[in-house]
């Protein structure tokens, strides 16, 4: 008889590894019927990660949207799934035991079955805190991996972590291939080494197909024995997100396994509602390049969703490097270039910070660091010169217990820099808050909530929550869609109109930050690229890339350190921000002393150049405006 093997629609994550934001909850209502009538999903992924951010970036209350989206599955007994960062919960920053705690009873309540876990540094300590939690709120626990390719993350370091997680009472195991760089054949022999093992446990494989490895990755560990495997579909399977379902259930059930079938009505009518909300308003936040697969980032390991932001970061910093150059009569790098020696360098470097599995936000911390080292080597500086605190924090074990042992020059500087190693559990630093967070809502007259829910949100999202309720973060959020449909269609009627209608419009392409991450989105009118007349075809394929239209930049006016806070000052701008003249930037640090540095017209904040404690020289360019 064949073994059988079940789907799980990533809905949730398909829209995040493509742009900002997910569909609203009312867009959520209309399309759940057609996934419950397609017939061949056994989970969905409904909630989770950035979803409940994002509803609150909307102006709308998210607990509604869990619960409305959630509820047409559990009808049906389409089991829903969550993903969750363990420490982090389901934000970027470690959360409190007791807010963590109560997030599981909330999410249960509102129709989640599964609590998907994972921790950026695998540390079991952090995943083993979400599997009590998470059962104590009546959910299944599903403890994630964070794979990573490298000479710590061996076959049997895996097989080591599966069993730990068992043990401490995990329902099921996740192969989380956040950057789809496992190779076939290794991971294939974790998956045979916790089936020996444990072979009543579920295994489900969750990988995006950036570098090229996810089909045949799926077909190894189908064989190998796993239950369930994440698949995503049209328009936004592959590029820098997942394997599309139906590759999937033809290559499975090619290789005789027992796949269900698809209701191919419903699933054009679930492809034909996904495109109308991309061209409703979604599609304004979706870069073009995640529809492209990058083998080149096999050698670094890196997620194929931080491309978008690579590569502006690349696009930024040489042109103030080549500035530099250029100052002392030195050959100019190329982007490739530069490239190039970012990619060897994260190679070089990440040994030696004790191999941080590459996922959100270590990934970035890698990178990051990488390319300052570049930009300071290139200017005859020392490697390691700059660090920024959220790295040292990695390096110190404040995030937890990295997997390889860290390079005794990274020790040596540490040690030289005053800065303390940390051994407890990562849980310690953050304090038990909810109580603080009761008093915030008896003072405005808030209620708590079904559930406790409305606390849950205040007390794990504090900033977006005060803004949804004041109903800034709507305003702001209405204010930006309209901002950029009437740039549209201002262009064409003032501009010279072309074949479709359309007039030229710059910027035809412009960037959008998400969670700290640049991105890429294509302005379209009509259908059709407002730069080049270009035809965008319904699947949304990437075309032609334009050159950005950069606004007027703000320049350092004397060399030192640039930050955006002053002491402990809140962040004196961010990306989006509507500025004015007289505005501060942030401040350069020149002897000791601060020096804010000021707008000089009206705008809006359209990239941030320079990292907080970045070095500059006068005439840096520090930030861009609209």
């Amino acid at each position: 008889m064949s073994r059988k093997i079940k789907f799980s629609l990533l809905y949730r994550d398909m829209w995040q590894s493509s742009g900002k934001y997910v569909p609203r909850k009312d867009q959520l209502e209309k399309i759940a019927p057609a996934i419950v009538e397609m017939g061949c999903f056994a989970r969905v992924e409904t909630n989770g990660g950035g979803f409940e951010q994002i509803n609150l970036l909307f102006g709308e209350n998210p607990n509604d949207a869990v619960r409305a989206w959630t509820r047409p599955f559990n009808e049906a007994g389409i089991q829903t799934h969550m993903l969750e960062r363990a420490l982090n919960g389901i934000r970027m920053s470690p959360v409190p035991a007791d807010v963590r705690k109560l997030m599981f009873k909330v999410k249960k309540q509102q129709g989640t079955d599964i609590a998907r876990s994972f921790d950026g540094l695998n540390d079991p300590r952090n995943i083993i805190d979400s599997i009590k939690y998470a059962r104590e709120g009546g959910m299944i626990a599903q403890a994630a991996m964070s794979l990573t390719y490298s000479k710590v993350h061996t076959v049997e370091y895996y097989i080591n972590l599966a069993d730990q997680f068992i043990e401490a009472g995990a329902d099921e195991i996740c192969l989380k291939d956040m950057a789809g760089v496992a190779r076939p054949a290794w991971l294939g022999k974790i998956v045979k080494g916790i089936r020996k093992q444990h072979n009543e446990v579920p295994i489900t494989y969750h990988g995006h197909s950036g570098p090229g490895f996810s089909v045949a990755t799926i077909l190894e560990v189908a064989r190998a024995g796993v239950d369930y495997v994440d698949v995503a579909m049209e328009p936004l399977s592959w590029g820098t997100g997942h394997a599309d379902l139906l590759t999937i259930q033809a290559m499975l059930k090619d290789d005789g396994f027992d796949v269900p079938e698809i209701n191919m009505k419903a699933y054009m009518k679930v492809r034909k509602l996904t495109q109308e909300f991309m061209d409703d308003f979604l599609g304004y936040y979706i870069n073009p390049k995640n529809r492209h697969m990058n083998s080149l980032l096999i050698g670094p390991g890196l997620p194929g969703g931080m491309m978008g932001s690579l590569m502006a970061d690349l696009e930024n910093n040489l042109e103030s490097l080549n500035k530099w150059k250029a100052k002392r009569n030195e050959p100019e790098l190329t982007q490739d270039d530069l490239l190039i020696k970012l990619f060897e360098e994260v190679e070089y470097i990440w040994p030696k910070l004790g191999y941080p599995p590459l996922v959100t936000p270590f990934s970035q911390y890698v990178k990051n660091l990488a390319l300052m080292n570049v930009l300071q080597m290139e200017k005859g500086r020392e490697r390691w010169s700059m660090i920024a605190d959220n790295i040292w924090d990695m390096i110190l074990g404040r995030s937890g217990q990295l997997p390889g042992k860290l390079a005794p020059e990274i020790i040596e500087l540490a040690e030289k820099e005053g800065k303390e190693f940390f051994t407890g559990h990562p849980q310690e630093p953050y304090p038990d808050a909810l109580d603080t967070f009761r008093k915030e809502m008896d003072d405005n007259g808030w209620e708590y909530g079904k559930d406790d829910e409305e606390l849950m949100e205040l007390a794990m999202h504090p900033e977006q929550y005060r803004n949804y309720k004041s109903g800034k973060a709507k305003e702001a959020f209405e204010t930006d869609l309209a901002e950029r449909k009437a740039e549209t269609e201002s262009s064409a009627s003032n501009g010279e109109a072309s074949d479709n209608g359309c007039a030229d419009f710059s910027p035809a392409r412009m960037n959008v930050n998400v969670n700290g991450e640049e991105f890429e989105v294509m302005v379209s009118c009509n259908g059709h690229d407002t730069n080049n007349n270009t035809k965008v075809t319904p699947s949304n394929e990437a075309i032609p890339s334009q050159p950005l239209t950069k606004g007027e930049p703000v320049v350092s006016p004397l060399e030192g350190k640039f930050y955006f806070t002053k002491d402990s000052s809140e962040m004196a701008i961010k990306e989006g921000d509507k500025v004015k003249e007289g505005d501060i930037l942030g401040y350069v640090e020149a002897m000791k002393t601060y020096n804010a540095v000021r707008f000089d017209k009206a705008g809006v904040v359209a990239r941030i150049l320079k990292e907080n404690g970045s070095e500059v020289e006068e005439d840096d360019e520090l930030v861009l405006l609209q």
